[in-house]
């Protein structure tokens, strides 16, 4: 099996078992953390700043490796793939940055056009794609506009329209409406449902609890490195 197979529907598409981490000699910043999100999931990553949310998103979009314990992404142990294997791996997963990571030098219809480049697609198919998703996330006037000269809520859906371009198997998204517009905000989330009902697995990091309760999805709840999965909130009729 080599790490472009797609797992069975059978199989979860992640897998955490007794997974820890810490950073150096440093104590623990995940304690024993055991779940499994199916195929075709969608889930909230939540709790308070320091509750370890970045460091498990890390170790789902490969980002480093935990100090005990296994973790099975798409179908594979990341720890037992040769080198070589992990960049294929690593396109099936999209991953939306709080800090954005845009390539000053490109352009922001180029920063968004790079996994699809990466995937060999024609150029043709990838301006008729780009172009759409751009105007989708309304920044279709902005196309060659360079990082720089954009507001952080305009750099903020450049990334998140890089990180689904390619419609991944797995989405990771950290704070992906923390910049943004609440409008806008709301219209990134319906565009991530889309994304879920086409397939794809989502996990979006969140401190915000009004879209927890909106769009009503199971949580992955962190409380000092320990990990609670809970179901989906339900407003109040």
């Amino acid at each position: 099996m080599t790490a472009a197979d797609t797992p069975s529907p059978r199989l979860p598409l992640v897998s955490f078992e007794d997974v820890g981490l810490s950073y150096g000699d440093g104590p623990d910043v995940l304690h024993n953390i055991n779940f499994t999100l199916p195929a075709g999931s969608f889930h909230f990553l939540t709790g308070s700043s320091g509750a370890g949310k970045t460091s498990l998103l890390k170790l789902l979009y490969l980002g480093g490796r935990p100090s005990r314990g296994r973790i099975t992404l798409l179908g594979q142990d990341p720890a037992q793939l040769r080198r070589q294997a992990l960049p294929e791996l690593r396109r099936q997963i999209g991953i939306v940055f709080q800090d954005f990571r845009l390539l000053p030098h490109l352009s922001a219809f180029d920063n968004v056009a790079l996994p699809l480049r990466a995937a060999g697609l024609r150029e043709a198919d990838i301006k008729r794609n780009v172009t759409e998703l751009m105007q989708w996330v309304e920044l279709g006037d902005r196309l060659e506009a360079k990082p720089a000269t954009l507001s952080g809520g305009e750099q903020q859906r450049v990334a998140i329209a890089r990180a689904v371009i390619n419609r991944p198997k797995l989405l990771v998204a950290d704070e992906p409406t923390g910049n943004i517009d609440p409008a806008i905000g709301t219209k990134i989330l319906y565009l991530f449902e889309e994304l879920n009902r086409h397939g794809t697995t989502v996990v979006i990091a969140t401190h915000d609890d009004d879209i927890v309760r909106r769009f009503n999805h199971p949580e992955l709840h962190l409380t000092k490195g320990s990990l609670q999965v809970m179901p989906p909130r339900r407003q109040a009729a």
